[in-house]
């Protein structure tokens, strides 16, 4: 299996010798456009997938706050901690061959963009494993964070101040950086205000306290409270705030606007010598995430896409795009967080096997086909549509 990843990856950076070329990457200032018809797009079938998505626009509350109340609020302990915002027009782009060729909806607006935020959460654990500052995904994340002064109460009041100890038990001692990255590590224990079972809890509220915890790597389980434990070991690795890493080392340099924002929540502001951090969040579960727009988030699609790639410049390595679309053994359909798979062509059966997805509530979504050569992104359509509205636009480029 590792002989076979090596010599994927040295296949995929030959292949971008030659490629890159004849790849176009939009520069800072604008993207080119193109009509479908030049690029040998059937333009009607195209309008007909954008009418498709238009018309089944989510059916939830355009004030997040109020879709929040309707849906994780009901859970325990689950009132709000983050910012929300109040959603656009149901938007998307189509990327072909690093051109746009179509796009409706408001394309520019910033939004939330919900749990599409953990694949750029996991971009810098695959960054810090680049420089050296996790020498192993396989190593147990104990190993680099022991305790953190965090303002529990919020930075306006430093009395708060007290010591947390996120991967200090006998259960979270053994967990690694891959199976945090893999939502298989079972992670127990509370961080800023949310036990590990109130997300999502089980039906059983008997089960909530005295639950047996599996063995790491065994059991897929989505979940905010660990994906946040991520962010906060990751945090103090780099010693800086995720948002400062991502903008340096990811979107500064495929051209992003200064829209973008990443937020955590008022209670999760941590003391590393003598500066206060806030640690970001991974989604909007309890608000916060990132809020950014529909052309960042593409440009993030494209970089995927092209491995790591931009332009001729490796920003992030071809092995860690592989890792992240490695499908994990507990759950095939999913890789590094936030990479929806389509390996047993389960979630979209009108794509390829190889394509995959970044995805949040809303739905809010990146899709990326290496074999059609596409990045779509499309926010705010009902989850039940997305397969169809793949299947459509992958009609149009036939």
């Amino acid at each position: 299996m590792k002989k076979l990843m090596i010599f994927k990856i040295a296949l995929y950076t030959a292949f971008c010798a030659i490629a890159q070329s004849s790849n176009y990457f939009p520069g800072s200032a604008s993207w080119e456009k193109r009509s479908p018809v030049s690029m040998g797009v059937d333009s009607t079938k195209l309008n007909t997938a954008i009418r498709f998505a238009i018309e089944n626009e989510s059916k939830n509350p355009r004030s997040m706050e109020q879709n929040h109340q309707r849906t994780f609020a009901k859970e325990p302990y689950g009132e709000a901690i983050g910012p929300f915002s109040d959603r656009g027009d149901e938007t998307g782009l189509v990327i072909y061959k690093g051109y746009i060729i179509a796009q409706w909806g408001e394309p520019d607006r910033v939004d939330m963009t919900h749990s599409v935020t953990k694949s750029f959460l996991s971009t810098t654990v695959g960054l810090a494993l680049e420089k050296g500052l996790i020498k192993n995904v396989y190593d147990t994340v104990a190993n680099y964070i022991s305790s953190v002064n965090s303002y529990d109460k919020g930075i306006e009041r430093p009395a708060s101040l007290k010591i947390i100890t996120p991967f200090s038990s006998l259960h979270n001692k053994k967990l690694t950086w891959d199976v945090m990255l893999r939502q298989t590590s079972d992670w127990e224990g509370t961080l800023w205000g949310k036990p590990d079972w109130s997300d999502r809890p089980d039906p059983d509220s008997t089960r909530w306290h005295n639950r047996i915890l599996n063995e790491p790597g065994t059991v897929f389980e989505y979940n905010d409270v660990r994906v946040n434990a991520l962010a906060l070991a990751t945090t103090w690795v780099w010693k800086r705030a995720l948002p400062d890493v991502l903008n340096e080392f990811i979107m500064t340099p495929i051209g992003a606007s200064n829209s973008w924002k990443w937020e955590g929540y008022t209670n999760s502001w941590i003391k590393m010598g003598d500066k206060k951090i806030q640690s970001v969040s991974g989604g909007g579960h309890w608000g916060g995430g990132m809020f950014i727009n529909a052309y960042d988030m593409a440009r993030f699609g494209l970089l995927t896409l092209h491995r790591g790639n931009w332009n001729g410049k490796q920003l992030i390595s071809a092995g860690w795009i592989e890792k992240s679309i490695t499908p994990t053994n507990a759950n095939k359909g999913y890789g590094y967080m936030n990479y929806f798979l389509n390996t047993d062509k389960k979630y979209l059966p009108g794509a390829p096997a190889n394509a995959f997805v970044h995805v949040g509530n809303g739905t809010n979504i990146i899709y990326v086909d290496r074999d059609h050569q596409i990045v779509m992104v499309v926010r705010w359509i009902e989850n039940n549509s997305i397969n169809e509205l793949v299947k459509k636009v992958l009609e149009a480029m036939k």
